[in-house]
């Protein structure tokens, strides 16, 4: 026998737990909640997640997402546009950004150099970077990617980017406040804040 007494819930369910930790029961409390909404309430509902995959573009200076061009914290005068922190999600930026201890700018990598995972530099924006600095005015890059592995090893990739391109300029790193193995999204805002703060020289 279905486990669902319409094949309807059970498609929705479906959708809903597709989504990262959202399990089966999870999500047939969800889908049954919005069962229950006005048509207007889930109409809005279902047009938010619509108009979100329609019209947010990448930023075009530092690919954090955006409703315009140019994102707010790329086009604000009050924010530090000599001093670019590397993080590799716009969930980092999010992170950061809630610690109120950075006033730069960011420069988003969309992921992380991981030959396991088929991930390798083209495939995520270095390239960018790299030409972002090189244009000049750029004082400190700080390099806030994972703790682990694959992190360092995009950190080292970066760093002989720049040195090899010639750009003079400072490359640290957030502080080791951050455990080891730890995504910058999962770490506590104060921890996080610190180790921005108390950022070190980067030694490739």
């Amino acid at each position: 026998m279905n486990e669902y007494p319409s094949i309807l819930l059970e498609q929705a369910v479906n959708q809903m737990s597709s989504l990262p930790g959202v399990g089966r029961r999870t999500a047939l409390r969800l889908v049954l909640h919005l069962l229950r909404q006005s048509d207007e309430s889930v109409e809005a509902f279902a047009g938010a997640f619509t108009r979100l995959k329609k019209e947010v573009v990448y930023c075009r200076e530092c690919h954090n997402i955006s409703d315009t061009e140019v994102c707010p914290i790329c086009g604000s005068m009050h924010r530090d546009h000599a001093t670019i922190c590397v993080v590799e999600s716009v969930q980092d930026v999010m992170s950061i950004e809630n610690t109120g201890q950075y006033t730069g700018v960011y420069h988003v990598l969309g992921g992380i150099i991981s030959p396991m995972e088929g991930i390798g530099p083209k495939d995520i924006e270095i390239d960018s970077l790299i030409e972002r600095v090189a244009k000049g005015g750029v004082d400190e890059i700080i390099l806030a990617l994972p703790t682990t592995m694959e992190g360092d090893t995009t950190n080292f990739y970066i760093y002989r980017r720049i040195q090899n391109a010639g750009i003079d300029v400072k490359i640290s790193q957030i502080a080791r406040g951050v455990a080891v193995g730890n995504q910058l999204e999962y770490t506590d805002e104060i921890t996080l804040g610190r180790s921005i703060v108390n950022r070190t020289e980067f030694k490739g």
